[in-house]
């Protein structure tokens, strides 16, 4: 069977990129730390493939057709779409696509009872894919990525229950679709607390990422589901935190695991919460 060899999550805020060099030692600290980490580790883990749950910003699907995950399927994925190339402030990228593993996905969540849509073309990436692929440098490597966006945006969106019948499913398809000698790494990209363009552009709920961080890093998932609940993440920025729903499927594939976090900033002007974690997969609960 297929195996996952690495597992992490982080946000994806485009003010980590282009206000980084304004951003306090403490909070400059944090980004380096975290993105490092990861870095390092997905290099020595050396998966053939790195599926990225993303969250879609209303850029690929009109509000009336807008499916809940969205499978890019392309030779190669290039970015960030000229739409958002100043706004995110990032290089131009062209990671490796994997259309064999793409397709699987669809095809295999598709029999698992998870519905997902698949497309050729390349698709707009803005700081979904932009920023971790950027701050990898993952264009760099031999690594593919499929990328899969999804839909916390427009309602009803997949709730955290939802997500780990995904998260639950994606295991099974790895374990059982994938060739034996595949080696997987999974990352969830979205969150922290934010409220893009809201009364609380500037505010970051520190008690949510803070407890959010902790459930995360201690995979204690009964915890995660009973507390971590859309209504929770709204009240704690509308429109942007339940972009974290996008670990969920990471966590519920690898199950139970500890894991590790790289510290905590909430400066305002990044505009979003900041902290990730990497699962120690050699570890269960």
């Amino acid at each position: 069977m297929a195996q996952i060899v690495f597992a992490a999550a982080a946000p994806h805020a485009p003010a980590i990129v282009g206000l980084f060099d304004k951003a306090p030692a403490d909070s400059q600290k944090v980004v380096k730390d975290t993105y490092a980490a990861i870095t390092r580790e997905l290099i020595a883990a050396k998966p053939d493939v790195l599926i990225v749950f993303a969250n879609d910003h209303l850029a690929n699907s009109r509000i009336t057709f807008y499916p809940d995950f969205l499978i890019g399927a392309g030779e190669t994925h290039r970015g960030p779409h000229e739409w958002f190339q100043e706004w995110i402030g990032c290089r131009d990228y062209a990671a490796k696509g994997n259309p064999a593993v793409a397709k699987a996905l669809f095809q295999g969540m598709t029999r698992r009872g998870v519905r997902m849509s698949l497309r050729d073309e390349n698709l707009k990436f803005d700081d979904n894919i932009s920023v971790p692929v950027t701050m990898t440098n993952l264009d760099t490597t031999e690594i593919t990525l499929v990328p899969v966006l999804q839909n916390c945006t427009v309602p009803p969106f997949p709730d955290a229950k939802r997500c780990f019948d995904v998260g639950h499913a994606l295991r099974d398809f790895i374990a059982n679709d994938l060739p034996a000698d595949m080696r997987v790494g999974l990352f969830g990209s979205g969150g922290l607390s934010h409220e893009p363009g809201g009364v609380k552009y500037y505010k970051i709920d520190e008690a949510f990422d803070r407890r959010f961080l902790e459930l995360s890093a201690g995979g204690d998932h009964k915890a995660l589901l009973s507390e971590m609940t859309v209504e929770r993440m709204e009240e704690a920025g509308i429109g942007g935190t339940a972009e974290v729903l996008s670990w969920f499927p990471v966590m519920a594939a690898i199950g139970e695991r500890p894991g590790r976090s790289f510290g905590y900033t909430g400066w305002p002007s990044f505009r979003c919460g900041v902290g990730g974690v990497i699962w120690d997969l050699g570890k269960e609960q």
